[in-house]
């Protein structure tokens, strides 16, 4: 187990009209796991080939357990990585290619084979250890690269996509596995992924990057409930976070909020955690709800209720969530605050219902927001107006 700083490390490819990774700083704690999430293009993968040694950065350094291991070869910094193919040797048993990274480094037989066992055992493969990759299923095969990667007590475990390949079932079923084995060694992870419900669950802590920089790094639930800015609002959160623009305006019994034509008082305990929102001379601001701040006006009685038509319907079984159009403006491009490039928003909006409603796409619905619940987000910046909270960094 290590301690892993990375510290302003950058890194531009070549032909590339910006860099992937700018001035990226992040510690992942002895022990902890790690995920790095992020769409296409964001850089996550980047900086895990940069940890392991696969890439060279153009600034910044990394040190593992205290050494400085930027330019060191990847066979030194004592990790080790699984990679969203599987990777395994096809003329190799399962005992083999879980033993042939000890082959390589000249570990006394015996000692590789109790090694082997112990993870064989750990993985729940030793009915398999000789079999060939070809007779293994697919879950079988990641466990299997996993476990290679395990066999060597690394000291820092780098994952990239390891599930991907696999299908929903296999998916939930692995990440079972995953949090076991970390819980049974607890090794330094850095995970990478594009999947929120991957990410949300197996975390100690998530970093959130865009465009090459890290935009929040926080716990599962304070990246949910307190984003620093939209990009992490619109991006944790499935479904997303619904997102408009509007105004913070004063009013003759206090701020009102004005989202197109309509206008509604803002609640006081929204007003109570708000920092820098000037409710005297009006504030352009980014409103984000939920899909479960949202209700239908039946069934939530309230002064902020719109009348919408229901576009796509997803009867879930324990809930049914309804796109539709809002009746105000939405923002078709919004900036994320703390990265270089824009990121556009979906117009379209989603309402979390009980399962019980009667709704079909085409039904015109009434709904009540509940604005007690909202987000507000500085226009021009896209930062959030709320204080920052303990616990929650923002690079």
């Amino acid at each position: 187990m290590a301690t892993v700083v990375i510290d302003r490390l950058s890194k531009t490819f070549p032909n590339a009209t910006r860099p992937v990774l700018d001035e990226v700083s992040l510690t992942v704690g002895d022990g902890e796991f790690l995920v790095l999430v992020g769409p296409s293009g964001c850089g996550k993968s980047t900086l895990l080939r940069l940890i392991a040694g696969l890439e060279d950065p153009d600034l910044g350094g990394i040190s593992i357990d205290g050494t400085d291991v930027t330019y060191l070869p990847p066979k030194v910094r004592d990790i080790a990585m699984v990679f969203q193919s599987y990777a395994l040797y096809p003329h190799m048993t399962v005992a083999e290619n879980l033993g042939f990274s000890l082959r390589m480094s000249h570990t006394p037989r015996e000692q590789a084979a109790a090694q082997v066992e112990r993870v064989a055992h750990v993985l729940a493969l030793e009915t398999l250890l000789d079999r060939k990759p070809s007779a293994l299923s697919g879950g079988q095969r990641q466990r299997v690269a996993m476990g290679r990667a395990m066999v060597r007590h690394p000291k820092v475990l780098l994952m990239d996509e390891p599930l991907s390949n696999l299908d929903a079932k296999l998916r939930v079923a692995m990440r079972g596995e995953l949090m076991r084995l970390h819980q049974h060694d607890a090794t330094t992870t850095l995970y990478v992924t594009h999947d929120q419900v991957e990410a949300m669950t197996l975390g100690d802590r998530i970093a959130v990057l865009h465009d090459g920089r890290i935009q929040q790094v926080g716990t599962p639930q304070e990246l949910y409930h307190r984003p620093v800015n939209v990009f992490v609002a619109g991006f944790i959160g499935s479904p997303a976070m619904n997102l408009a623009l509007g105004r913070v305006e004063p009013g003759t019994d206090g701020p009102v909020l004005a989202l197109g034509t309509h206008r509604w008082p803002v609640p006081a305990v929204l007003l109570d955690r708000l920092a820098g929102l000037d409710t005297e001379a009006g504030h352009d601001v980014v409103v984000g709800l939920r899909p479960s701040a949202l209700g239908l006006a039946a069934h939530t009685p309230g002064q902020t209720d719109v009348a919408v038509a229901a576009i796509t319907v997803e009867a879930l079984g324990d809930e049914t969530n309804v796109l539709f159009l809002p009746p105000f403006p939405v923002p078709e491009v919004i900036r994320a605050g703390t990265g270089p490039a824009d990121t556009e928003l979906t117009a379209m909006w989603t309402a979390r219902l009980e399962p019980d409603v009667a709704v079909t796409a085409g039904d015109e619905l009434t709904l009540a927001l509940d604005l007690a619940q909202a987000y507000l987000f500085d226009a021009a910046t896209g930062m959030a107006l709320h204080p920052a909270e303990a616990g929650v960094a923002a690079a």
